[in-house]
């Protein structure tokens, strides 16, 4: 057990109840019978193991089958350049998520917790780990109880619950026993682990330690969450599944079609696997990766931590938004907003006076009640300061607020009593200036501000007083907010409030928010009064809608619904570690409108892989027909392995990267949520995919056959490879947007993918002039105007798909006009 440091008993006022605490020798044996005070954390996966956890995709593994297929077979060449494109790809990952785990870490607090508690009749620290069942805690504001606790005593008590209930404002508690079965939030006669006193003192008996702790039981619900497979993932392992199928019908397909026509079984072995390989899109892997890489790197731009790769995506998938309501769409600091009473300046210099809150310097929030800081930095917006009444007006008597009287008042030394609490409380007592007062009070509470009466009077007692106003307080919307909401709705998102906070005030910022509109169901848009466990009903049961579910919050109750949604996004500054443990996003910036840019972000990011991977299967296509083709009319294979895995590793792969980086379109946002079951590649995309597999097939091999392969093979295959390089090269351009020309999406928006093209241009000349590199493709020299020949011819396919997409255009144009 750690070392105790003693405490001087007088600290605690008024005096502490003549409970005695445990002695050391009970305190031990209760410490070996329940165990450390301490809630187990999730084992986080070691560095080897988020390793290998890249190379889990099916697309990996049909890779390392290809790698290990191609180095059985000798093909050494192939299986080195299969291989280091996996494991390019698996480094890529592993270092996005090991950065962001970097900075996880550096979010944490460095400094142990500790509690300050009674052993053996006197006041002593310890950590907070040693504390047992029957330890007496000690509180006083600012501290961090150290586990769940009845109280003995209570004065003027209040506690922040927020990080456990959702509650925004500080709960009055005392030791008046609430009945069996009452709610967490409700629960005024005791304390919870990990919420903080905001005011008053007092001392609590531990009933509960550890994973015993309401915070506990929310670390049991966090662990029967399930991690959901992302959107992605799963449009991607269909896609992988249909290549393996085709994959592996056409290589057995051409093996019988090779044995039956008499050829030995190393040509068919050959030809089986040059088909393998023309049909695998290599570079996909990491065309995602890097999709995914890229936007992760936007989005911590925009103040967002990205914890996993997929979550970018998944969030652009996203169908409803569950969103925590305090510091996520609202501020987090409670604020005045609405006075009511004939003079506001003295109004405001009256609730000063009845505070003990103290406001810190600009830019800080201050200690003490977060209702007495609204009030104070409303003052001080007048230069009404508490500091500057304290001078003039010393205190002579304070009468503390607690949840009895429910209203304070400080009398100073010029005779003046101020007094300030509930208008129901406080209105019996005031004789002037109370006509319409309750009618208001009503009014504002009934919008969900939290209204407070202020009153003076002469002399110590609490009658005869003159009713000033009525302040209105609440955690008002943030600004930019209002407008994500509005701009998710306008995407076809839903946003979700649950907050544990009262209904009255949640429904009242809900409506303001504009998350509930005018003829709108509130019940399934807005729920306050929510625990953990009914948190994560919700967002199951919108999940079993087929919903694509988004979960933030910033509170330990929140923990569970992040890990069951699809995607789980924490606060950053107010966000608790299990909650940002539990999260694939952080956001440093507690600020919901960065949640609609990641969608935004999510969504381009989904179109440029949809796109890019359109682009690399009309290639592997083109490359099996022309293939399949020789092969039916009896020709020799057109392409080599080693040709065709340049192909797909380079002249693909580098435009293919390129076009992931395409810019979002304007317009994103109004497209209305992706279908969760819709596939990565509709009719449209494999009709495309088809046809202009086709299209280039057909060029390739016209080349090949025009060059006569019976008379000089190399040559014929050296000018189909350039052939089919450029033609890949050139449809790059066409492959930018499936409906608008190049030069209607913008010729240098993309300036990545024009230097790519021709830096590869230049590369595929210096193949036919570098000899050792020319007999390792097995190719003949080819002169400039040959080269310049299968340019032009290259250029067929790119100009077939503008042409097609100027005359869908045209005809899309006549129809309108005929309409009208």
């Amino acid at each position: 057990m750690g070392s105790a440091t003693p405490l001087n008993p007088s600290k605690y006022l008024p005096p502490i109840s003549m409970a005695q605490g445990l002695n050391t020798a009970e305190a031990a044996r209760r410490l070996q019978e329940y165990g450390r005070n301490e809630i187990r954390r999730e084992a986080r996966r070691s560095l080897w193991r988020a390793f290998l956890e890249q190379f889990r995709s099916p697309m990996i593994g049909l890779l390392l089958a290809a790698c290990v297929v191609s180095a059985l077979m000798g093909e050494r060449a192939d299986a080195i350049a299969i291989g280091i494109i996996v494991v390019l790809n698996a480094l890529v990952g592993f270092a996005q998520e090991f950065k962001a785990e970097q900075a996880l870490l550096a979010l944490r607090s460095m400094t142990a917790p500790r509690a300050r508690v009674l052993r053996d009749g006197s006041p002593v620290v310890l950590p907070a780990a040693e504390i047992v069942p029957g330890d007496v805690l000690l509180l006083e504001a600012g501290d961090i109880v150290a586990a769940d606790a009845r109280l003995l005593e209570a004065h003027s008590l209040a506690t922040n619950e927020a990080p456990l209930t959702g509650e925004s404002v500080p709960v009055d508690k005392s030791t008046t026993p609430t009945p069996e079965g009452t709610p967490l939030a409700h629960r005024t006669d005791s304390v919870f682990l990990g919420t903080a006193v905001a005011r008053g003192t007092g001392t609590a008996e531990v009933a509960a330690t550890g994973m015993r702790t309401e915070l506990g039981n929310i670390a049991h619900l966090l662990a029967s969450a399930e991690e959901a497979e992302t959107p992605l993932q799963r449009r991607l392992t269909r896609v992988t599944r249909a290549l393996l199928i085709a994959c592996g019908g056409i290589v057995l397909l051409v093996a019988a079609l090779g044995l039956l026509r008499g050829m030995g079984w190393l040509p068919v072995l050959l030809s089986s696997i040059s088909l393998a390989v023309a049909a695998v899109p290599e570079g996909l892997p990491a065309v995602v990766t890097i999709a995914l890489a890229l936007g992760v790197r936007r989005m911590a731009a925009r103040q967002a931590l990205v914890r996993r790769l997929q979550a970018v995506e998944t969030l652009g998938s996203a169908t409803v938004v569950c969103t925590d309501k305090t510091g996520t769409l609202t501020t987090g600091v409670m604020k005045v907003r609405e006075l009511w009473g004939a003079d506001e300046e003295a109004l405001l210099r009256a609730a000063a006076s009845c505070c003990d809150a103290t406001l810190g310097p600009e830019g800080q929030e201050g200690t003490g009640d977060p209702t007495e800081l609204a009030l104070l930095r409303a003052a001080a917006e007048r230069g009404i300061l508490r500091e500057e009444i304290e001078r003039a007006h010393p205190r002579v008597a304070v009468q503390p607020f607690d949840s009895d009287r429910r209203r304070m008042s400080i009398l100073r030394a010029d005779g003046v009593l101020s007094v300030k609490g509930a208008p129901e409380v406080l209105l019996p007592l005031c004789t002037k200036g109370t006509e319409g007062a309750l009618e208001r009070a009503e009014a504002m509470a009934s919008r969900g501000l939290r209204v407070l009466a202020v009153a003076q009077g002469t002399g110590p007692e609490e009658a005869g007083l003159q009713l000033l106003g009525l302040t209105g307080m609440a955690d008002p919307p943030r600004p930019e907010a209002i407008e994500a909401v509005a701009a998710a709705r306008a995407a076809g998102v839903r946003t979700v409030m649950i907050t544990g906070d009262h209904p009255v005030t949640a429904l009242a910022i809900g409506r303001e928010l504009g998350i509930v509109r005018e003829g709108e169901d509130p019940a399934t848009r807005i729920h306050a009064r929510v625990t953990a466990e009914e948190k994560l009903r919700i967002v199951r049961q919108w999940k079993e809608r087929g919903e694509v579910v988004a979960m933030t919050g910033d509170g330990v109750n929140d923990a569970p619904a992040l890990r069951e949604a699809h995607i789980g996004i924490a606060m950053g500054r107010t966000g608790t570690e299990v909650t940002r443990e539990a999260a694939d996003i952080v956001l440093a910036d507690d600020n919901f409108a960065t949640i609609v840019a990641a969608i935004r972000e999510g969504r381009a990011i989904y179109e440029n892989i949809r796109k890019t991977l359109v682009y690399l299967l009309v290639g592997n296509v083109g490359e099996l027909l022309l293939m399949f083709t020789a092969l039916l009319m009896g020709q020799p294979l057109p392409l080599l392995p080693l040709q065709l895995l340049w192909i797909n590793l380079v002249t693909d792969s580098l435009p293919a990267l390129a076009l992931v980086m395409d810019p979002a379109r304007p317009e994103l946002l109004e497209d209305p949520p992706r279908h969760p079951e819709e596939p990565m590649l509709g009719s449209a995309q494999w009709r495309t995919i088809l046809m202009a597999g086709a299209l280039e097939a057909a060029v390739v091999l016209g080349v090949f056959l025009w060059a006569d392969p019976a008379a000089n093979l190399e040559r014929a295959r050296s000018l189909a490879f350039s052939t089919l390089v450029f033609a890949e090269l050139l449809r790059s351009f066409a492959a930018r947007s499936p409906t608008r020309i190049f030069w209607a999406v913008g010729a240098f928006t993309n300036r990545v993918l024009l230097a790519v093209i021709a830096i590869s241009i230049l590369i595929q000349g210096a193949l036919y002039q570098l000899p050792g590199v020319r007999a390792l493709f097995e190719l003949v020299p080819l002169r400039w105007e040959e080269l310049a020949l299968v340019f032009a011819l290259g250029l067929i396919p790119v100009t077939t798909l503008e042409l097609a997409k100027l005359l869908r255009h045209w005809l899309h144009f006549r129809r309108g006009v005929s309409n009208a």
